[in-house]
Parts: structure tokens; C-alpha cells; sequence
């Protein structure tokens, strides 16, 4: 059945709202991708995260033809009317209502394409608007972290300064410990040599020799004390 219209006969407008449909969907589907694209991309932080500036020109064509299509759907509505089979008639309201409500899905898949590219617009100006507080706030963050690093310095030396102390303080407790072993050693020795009558000049010469020995480990203490004051200044 071929009713004839103002704007050609019903078939030929069908054919051309299915072939407008096809491009529509085709549409959509490609701004689709390259919305996933554009999201999805890790190098894009900015406003370049939006989709570009020609997809407003593909959203426009869009909805261009999904116009067009109503107006097809309206042409189409009038002449399916004048259809004097009833069988006929209802086969083409069902045909017509079939692709004014594809259209209409297609006006709705617009809008949320829309709407969402509206707010990928709005957080990449909100993000860009941090970022340039954020750089204008550098200089306070750089005092900051050299204010923490210096903090952390002072952590580290003065675990080196105590680290340092508690070798020295067990330095001095093992010449404090051989001390008592020496004189020790001393009073077996000279009891020894009382017992076997030896003169006084060799017991004379052992004290001195002890004496000696004496000096030379207050010596060594004094000169770790000095070395630890020394590291304890050098890592201020």
C-alpha cells in the first residue's frame, strides 16, 4: 500500500526515517566511543579530558535529524490516517509509532550524552581552578617540607649522637671491667713474688709499669670522649 503524501508516499518516508534511524544510531554510538576514549585516557588531566570540540558539531547534526525524523513521523501519521484498509491502517500506526518512539530513545540517549559532557566540562574547570591555587600555594608548601626536613635532620642526628654515647659509655666499661681484672692480676703477682723474696727494684719496676698502663687507658678515654664530641658538632 502506497498512500500518497505532500512530501512523497508513505513507504518513501518510512525508508527515509529508517535510513535516518541507521545514521542516528551510528551517530551515537561513535560519540559514545570516543566519550569512553576521552575518560579513560590517564595522560588527559585537564580540559583536553572533555571530548573535543567536534563532538558538539556531531551532537548538533544529531539532533538535527532526530528532528527530522519527528517530522517524518508527523507526515507519516497524517497519511496512515487516510488509509481506507483498517488491517492496513493499523499495521502502519504500529510502523510510525515504532519510529517516533525510536526517536524519542534516541533524544534521550542525546540528553545523558549531553548532560554528561556538560559535567566532564564543569570538573575539568573545577580541576583546573585547584591546580592554579595549588601552584599559587606552592611557596608555603616548599616551607613546609623544608621545615619537615629540617625536623627529620634533627631526628637522625640525635639518634647518631645517642647511638654514639652508648658505644662510648660501653667503651669505658670494658676498660673500667680490665682495670679490675689488672689490678687483680697485680695483687696475685705480687704476692707471688713476695712469696718467692724477689728484691724491691723489680716490684718497683712492675708498679711503674702499671702506673704506665694506667695512663695509657685514661688516655684512650679521654680521646673517645673527644671523638664523640667532635661527631656530636659535626652532625648538627
Amino acid at each position: 500500500m502506497a498512500v500518497e503524501g505532500g512530501g512523497g508516499n508513505l513507504s518513501e518516508l518510512y525508508s527515509g526515517s529508517k535510513r535516518l534511524a541507521l545514521k542516528i544510531r551510528d551517530s551515537l554510538e561513535r560519540l559514545e566511543r570516543l566519550e569512553y576514549t576521552s575518560s579513560s585516557s590517564s595522560s588527559l588531566s585537564s580540559s583536553n579530558a572533555v571530548v573535543p570540540g567536534s563532538s558538539d558539531d556531531q551532537a548538533t547534526a544529531i539532533r538535527r535529524d532526530i528532528n527530522q525524523i519527528q517530522s517524518l513521523c508527523s507526515d507519516m501519521d497524517r497519511l496512515w490516517r487516510s488509509i481506507p484498509s483498517k488491517p492496513q491502517r493499523d499495521l502502519w500506526k504500529r510502523k510510525v509509532e515504532q519510529v517516533s518512539e525510536e526517536a524519542e530513545s534516541f533524544r534521550a540517549s542525546l540528553d545523558k550524552y549531553l548532560s554528561r559532557h556538560q559535567k566532564r566540562i564543569q570538573e575539568a574547570q573545577e580541576r583546573a581552578e585547584l591546580l592554579g591555587r595549588a601552584s599559587g600555594d606552592s611557596h608555603v608548601l616548599r616551607i613546609f617540607d623544608e621545615e619537615a626536613q629540617a625536623v627529620e635532620s634533627v631526628r637522625r642526628s640525635s639518634r647518631l649522637l645517642e647511638d654514639s654515647f652508648a658505644t662510648g659509655v660501653a667503651i669505658l666499661s670494658k676498660y673500667s671491667e680490665q682495670r679490675d681484672h689488672l689490678k687483680r692480676a697485680q695483687r696475685k703477682a705480687l704476692d707471688v713474688l713476695n712469696t718467692l723474696g724477689l728484691s724491691n727494684s723489680l716490684l718497683k719496676l712492675i708498679e711503674r709499669r702499671n702506673r704506665v698502663d694506667k695512663w695509657i687507658k685514661y688516655a684512650g678515654m679521654i680521646l673517645t670522649i673527644i671523638i664523640i664530641i667532635i661527631f656530636w658538632r659535626w652532625t648538627r
